[in-house]
């Protein structure tokens, strides 16, 4: 029923097809009358709709259709590829729903249905009806104008017009933080808080004391100094912000396969559009909703969506809906996208979270928790001084009693207590490390930008810091430690060893081979039209197995998928170590189960074998032993042994799991081995010296993989982890089913001595993390599957794989080496150490700044009621001198000299013994010096109080700045060695002397300082200069290894005890 008026109109549709596809074999009979009332239903609808628009066009009125309508033309089904389509002209001012999807010609031509929000709702509701209402993911795939097979055109234009249409696969993001953020969050720090307290304190008593005209300068300068604090911390934490967004957008940029045009390609999830047809496989994440167009034991986890951590099971029929964010766990599929970005399920809850980049590292929060300490003392002293001046232990000027009691004037009073609060203000100012964590936030953040440029993207800040102190890595082989480029190089049939190409394989036997290996696979194989070079795709096993098949054996995968069905598949995972899977020849309906995988697992599966010849033996234990020195054999060359295997069954033999779900249970026993292949895998350049760099830095490496015992020991002899006195009998390589029968007190007691762990399991990684935890160790684990998840999670830092990791691998991790290479895990250590080292500089240097002006105020306050450095001096020190010292510190490129150190490990203290070795050296000396200057020096120099005050804060200040050379090694003597190399060190403590310069000699209200002659400025350069000499003499006093606060606890204890002995 067709015209050629209404053809010229509405486009034209070959319902004879449908409709026959109605009795397709698929379906019940419950599903064909549903389908036959349903196209019933259609043609009527569109018969109504045809004669209301011919009403219309009698009226003459324009009237903008809203729906689409199509013309039935019921006659003989005719192929998709038949060409007489041509001399329909579609009407284009209606969209097309149900375009022949074969046709790229036709639909370049046609736009794209106003469908969005109609299939968004389908897929988050899991709305079968509708599904069923388009007809099916078929139906939907050619409202979308796609081949399923063969996926959207891919062309600029096809790709634009798509992304115009249905939206691009990105969140929204909620606006960046700005400046001003950082800046009110910079008011919430308790160093902060504190210091604003002691500005307001010392203004409002300034301004008492002297009147507005000068008291405000004290307070005022405390004011400016918390501003240029708070703008330095916002500035920086800007900053950071800024770094982490393009590591967010680095690492959010993943890779996923599509089919497009016919081509598998691999493009990034933001590329993605409606209509694309995604490849999954175990360990992805799904980038956006969808449907199930075809694949098999297809599980996924939604839990990162619904919050149930059950599997759910993906199908055509039951279940075809996929969710971006969803992790696959099990299976393969292609997916056919219907929903991107803010359309989709995830996108709605992404738009609204926000990422955390206020990360507190465990440095900075130990930073927090000191400041917080160095508060309470500044209170307890002022109780102290506040006790001692009520009790008449104090003094003025004349040397008479201050306090009187009673017969004490009420403003001497008061005038008492504003410099003591005075006093007590600057000694926290004093106290407080200002400049520490502006330091380490700068440290962290240059380190991750230079830890990016040598292959490793950080994820999570305190991850440089703990990388420092690893003691032990365990890492993978495969991509690791070897290049991931796998190559067929031996060939074993039967027990003899075949050269490829060779004709004596029995045509018989070469069948089966492709069967085997274009079947049962998830990589892939395309030829573009116009060459002859074949494109493989697929995992590095897949692609090498593959690419021989088909150049060497001849293999035509488009010819094997025409001639059988596939009816189950066991994809591939890390416990089984093998693939299985069972076909049925459309010919004449035999079923044949191929398994693939780790060659003597397979081997145990087998009752027969074949033989060049096509002839079939049985599997006695002289031919299994004569089949084990084989596989042994390649192994010991650092082959990768994957065998073949297979079984003819009967329908009637099909199992079935035990639940009675559809899905089969494949035979795993009477098979017949076809044959086994090696694949070379060699190990990556500079490796070796890597793991030797490891090792002479005190940090042991273990070898996990799930090769078997024979190819994990020759790698792990020729990448240098074992040695030559590292034998099997010695407990240096174990496999993983052995270690895991351990009882746990013999792993706690043999896992110190494994190097080496073959056919090992995910779970048998995280028990190995989990003893080396329990054991003290601080474990760096590398690992790129789903299942290594939880290996990543429990180490202290989780390596994962940029190239072969998973998703699910990569969220769990703290760090992501891009190159997959083990070279830049060496590299990563280097980092952390250097992170780690630097912190370590630069708390030495910031420490002996507040200790000796802590205890030099204090003393000075405690005895004469005042103190010789002002609370402007001291900001000015810890504020703008300790930044720059940071910076300056922090610019020292790491040395090959931290490799030749030992780990820091779990419980080493933060402050080291030679740290309190070198800073009580320098801390004592100023403090013996300005001391003296402070009650002698107007009688040594022959000066006023204001010149000596003045001599006092720029002997302090010289004093930091030649002590910032000695905290350039804490070890060595020669604290000079490579500064020439480094600029920017001498640059910033020239700028730093010339900023003192100015502060002294022009800045003299501002920092409470006069003028000081040649003569003053070289006796303040040369008592500074005397830190040199004391910094090389001190490094010759060895230290202990216990750590010093413990000599001080148990004095405290000893302490403790005399006292109540003493009282009782």
């Amino acid at each position: 029923m067709s015209t050629t008026t209404t053809s010229s109109y509405f486009p034209h549709y070959d319902y004879g097809t449908i409709i026959l596809n109605v009795s397709a074999a698929t379906f019940t009979k419950a599903q064909k009358r549903w389908r036959v009332a349903y196209v019933a239903i259609c043609s009527f609808r569109v018969l109504l709709s045809l004669s209301k628009q011919n009403v219309t066009r009698q009226k003459s009125t324009s009237i903008a259709l809203l729906h689409s309508h199509l013309t039935l033309d019921i006659q003989p089904p005719t192929s998709y590829h038949d060409d007489d389509h041509n001399d329909i002209v579609p009407n284009p001012d209606l969209p097309d729903l149900v375009p022949k999807p074969h046709s790229p010609d036709l639909v370049s031509n046609h736009a794209l249905p106003d469908i969005n929000t109609k299939l968004t709702e389908m897929v988050k509701e899991k709305d079968l009806i509708t599904l069923r209402g388009f007809g099916g993911v078929e139906g939907v795939a050619a409202t979308l104008l796609i081949d399923p097979q063969h996926g959207i055109l891919g062309n600029e234009d096809d790709v634009r017009r798509r992304r115009d249409k249905f939206g691009s696969n990105s969140y929204y993001k909620p606006p960046a933080k700005g400046l001003f953020y950082f800046v009110v969050d910079a008011f919430k720090d308790t160093t902060i808080l504190i210091l604003l307290v002691c500005a307001a304190l010392s203004l409002g008593f300034g301004i008492k004391e002297h009147g507005p005209q000068e008291g405000w300068y004290e307070g005022g300068s405390i004011f400016v100094a918390v501003f240029l604090v708070i703008s330095v911390a916002a500035l920086s934490n800007f900053r950071q912000e800024r770094q982490f967004d393009e590591l967010w957008k680095i690492s959010n940029n993943r890779k996923i396969d599509v089919a497009r045009d016919g081509r598998r390609q691999e493009i990034s999830i933001f590329d993605i559009v409606v209509g694309d047809v995604i490849l999954l496989n175990i360990g992805d994440q799904i980038p956006a909703d969808g449907l199930f167009l075809e694949g098999h034991s297809m599980q996924v986890d939604e839990s990162s969506m619904t919050g149930e951590s059950d599997h759910v099971e993906v199908d055509r029929e039951r279940n075809p809906f996929l969710f971006s964010g969803s992790k696959v766990a099990d299976g393969y599929a292609r997916m056919l996208v219907t929903s991107v970005g803010m359309n989709t399920a995830r996108g709605e809850m992404m738009s609204s979270i926000s990422r955390d980049t206020n990360e507190r590292t465990p440095l900075q929060a130990r930073l927090d928790k000191l400041t917080s300490s160095i508060g309470k003392f500044g209170l307890a002293v002022l109780v102290v001084i506040l006790i001692r001046h009520f009790t008449g232990h104090t003094e003025d000027a004349k040397w008479q009693r201050e306090y009187n009691g009673s017969d004490t004037d009420k403003n001497d009073v008061l005038n008492s207590v504003v410099n003591i609060v005075a006093a007590t203000v600057t000694i926290i100012v004093a106290a407080i490390p200002v400049g520490l964590p502006l330091a380490v936030t700068p440290t962290l953040t240059y380190s991750m930008k230079r830890m990016m440029a040598d292959q490793a993207m950080v994820r999570k800040l305190s991850a440089c810091e703990t990388m420092g102190s690893a003691t032990i890595i365990c890492t993978d082989k495969t991509g690791t430690l070897t290049l991931n480029q796998m190559k067929v190089t031996k060939f074993w049939l039967g027990q003899e060893e075949i050269e490829i190409p060779s004709n004596v394989i029995a045509p018989c036997i070469l069948e089966l081979f492709h069967q085997g290996v274009g079947l049962n696979t998830t990589g892939s194989v395309y030829r573009p039209a116009s060459g002859a070079v074949f494109e493989f795709s697929g995992s590095p096993t897949e692609r090498a197995i593959l690419s021989w098949a088909v150049q060497e054996l001849r293999m035509d995968v488009e010819q094997l998928k025409q001639t059988y069905s596939i009816l189950h598949v066991e994809t591939f995972n890390s416990e089984k170590k093998r693939s299985g899977v069972s076909m049925r020849k459309n010919a004449d309906n035999t079923i044949h189960v191929h398994w693939k995988g780790a060659a003597e697992m397979v081997l145990q599966m087998c009752s027969n074998y074949y033989e060049t010849s096509g002839t079939m033996k049985s599997m006695n234990e002289d031919a299994r032993m004569q089949f084990e020195k084989i596989i042994q054999g390649m192994a010991a060359s650092s082959l990768r042994c994957i065998a073949f295997a297979y079984k003819q069954i009967s329908e009637a033999e099909i199992e079935y799991n035990e639940d009675g779900s559809a899905h089969q249970k494949l035979n795993e026993n009477g098979l017949t081995l076809l044959g086994i292949v090696g694949l070379k895998d060699p190990c990556r350049p500079g490796v070796k010296m890597a793991v030797e760099i490891c090792k002479c830095a005190g940090v042991e490496i273990k070898m996990i993989t799930g090769d078997n015992v024979f190819t994990a020991k020759a790698i792990a002899t020729g990448c240098g982890i074992l040695g030559p006195d590292d034998t099997e009998h010695a407990g240096a390589v174990v496999e993983g089913v052995e270690f895991r029968n351990y009882t746990h007190e013999e792993r706690m007691q043999k896992i110190d001595k494994i190097r080496v762990m073959a056919r090992s399991s995910p779970f048998d990684k995280l028990l190995m993390v989990q003893c080396l935890k329990q054991k003290g160790e601080v474990v760096a684990v590398t690992g790129d599957g789903t299942n290594d998840a939880p290996a990543l999670k429990e180490a202290d830092i989780g390596l994962s794989m940029g190239i072969q990791g998973t998703e699910v691998a990569k969220e769990s991790s703290d760090i992501v080496i891009l190159d997959d290479n083990f070279t830049s895990v060496a590299t990563v250590l280097r980092w952390g150490r250097f992170v780690y080292n630097n912190i370590q500089k630069f708390i030495q240097f910031q420490l002996t700044v507040n200790v000796a002006a802590l205890v030099i105020n204090f003393i000075s306050a405690v005895s004469a009621g005042e103190v010789p450095l002002t609370a402007v001096q001291l900001l000015w020190v810890n504020l703008i001198m300790d930044t720059l010292g940071a910076l300056a510190l922090a610019t020292d490129p790491p040395t090959n000299e931290l490799m030749q150190r030992p780990p820091v490990g779990r419980t080493e203290p933060l402050i080291t013994n030679v740290m309190w070795r070198n800073l009580l050296a320098q801390a004592l000396y100023q403090i013996a010096i300005l001391l003296t200057l402070q009650f002698k020096g107007e009688f040594f120099f022959n000066v006023d109080e204001k010149v000596k005050d003045t001599l006092v804060f720029n002997t302090f200040v010289l004093c930091q700045v030649f002590n910032e050379f000695n905290a350039r090694k804490m070890e060595k003597q020669n604290v000079f060695k490579g500064i020439q190399k480094n600029k920017l060190f001498l640059g910033i403590v020239g700028f730093t002397i010339v900023l003192q310069v100015v502060m002294v000699e022009f800045l003299k209200k501002f920092a409470d300082t006069v003028n000081l002659n040649g003569s003053q400025w070289a006796i303040c350069i040369a008592i500074a200069a005397v830190s040199w000499p004391i910094g090389w003499i001190v490094k010759f006093i060895p230290v202990s290894d216990k750590p010093f606060l413990d000599y001080l606890f148990r004095a405290g204890q000893a302490f403790g005890w005399i006292l109540s002995a003493v009282l009782l």
